[in-house]
């Protein structure tokens, strides 16, 4: 099974948040840990962003407790 790297760019585009709140949630344990692509780059799987997002519409739709 093929697995997709997405850059930030991308990763900012489908989820809506600024390069800041991606890595400070990062930081918090609340987002997907980037993987290394270089010395120089990075990017995450497609499929940690996606279910990092159903996580969040789950999490909103049955109330947003934490």
């Amino acid at each position: 099974m093929a697995q997709s790297v997405l850059r930030l760019p991308k990763v900012k585009s489908i989820t809506g948040l600024s390069r800041s709140t991606i890595y400070l949630r990062i930081a918090e344990g609340n987002f997907p840990k980037q993987i290394n692509l270089g010395s120089r780059s990075v990017g995450w799987l497609e499929s940690d962003i996606q279910d990092w997002i159903a996580g969040r519409i789950q999490e909103s739709r049955s109330g947003g407790e934490q």
